[in-house]
């Protein structure tokens, strides 16, 4: 499940387990799947063994920054 959590910050969980990359892996098809971009656009900048992360999404930033938007807002409205 992805949330907002507030200024900027999402808030992710997912059930695989810490270890191997397996929850960064998980993190990154969340993401990829909520925003329908492909998980080759995402990397994992910071934080890849924290609960923490920034992640980096690779694309043209007003396209990215719009779509990402529109599914905050759809959040908001309960749209979805």
């Amino acid at each position: 499940m992805l949330t907002c959590a507030g200024q900027g910050t999402l808030k992710a969980a997912v059930t695989a387990p810490a270890e191997d990359g397996k929850a960064n892996r998980a993190v990154i098809e969340l993401l990829a799947a909520e925003w329908r971009l492909p998980k080759s656009t995402f990397e994992v900048m910071r934080g890849a063994a924290a609960r923490d992360k920034t992640v980096s999404i690779a694309g043209e930033p007003a396209s990215l920054a719009g779509r990402i938007e529109q599914w905050m807002r759809e959040r908001a409205r309960g749209d979805v």
